[in-house]
């Protein structure tokens, strides 16, 4: 079995108790990495008092343009701030489907967890509509 434990361990995200213990789930590994980079997406700069600097904009790419130009600097954009803010990954590269269903973005992430030169991914919907249901029923028909 390898031994990982230098990726660190975490609280689980989303959050969960385990039901055996009653205590925080952890989460180790590249597992943790991943929430990691999910985490550092999903959480807008500033909002954490403690590490204002921690997290991005993501949420300013809302309602905007899907051109060419602006899937291209969103990419940009994603892929240094996880190069920035993750010292575990290497190799980032972001791709952008605008073509998948209408008002929605899938962005998928592909990297490298440098300490094991092991490849993973996150794909994960980026919604372009303030209001998530109201996309999925365009989806729907």
């Amino acid at each position: 079995m390898d031994d990982k434990r230098f990726l660190g361990t975490g609280m689980k995200f989303p959050p969960q108790v385990d039901a055996g213990t009653g205590r925080f789930a952890l989460s180790s590994g590249e597992q943790s990495v991943k929430e990691s980079v999910y985490l550092i997406l999903m959480t807008n700069r500033g909002e954490r008092w403690l590490e204002p600097n921690f997290g991005g904009q993501l949420m300013s790419y809302t309602f905007m343009d899907t051109s060419i130009t602006m899937l291209s600097i969103m990419a940009r954009d994603l892929q240094a701030l996880l190069l920035e803010q993750e010292p575990r990954i290497s190799e980032v590269e972001v791709h952008i489907d605008a073509n998948s269903q209408p008002g929605c973005l899938i962005v998928n992430l592909d990297y490298v967890v440098t300490a094991t030169n092991t490849r993973d991914n996150l794909v994960f919907p980026f919604y372009l509509t303030a209001d998530r249901e109201e996309a999925d029923q365009v989806a729907q028909g």
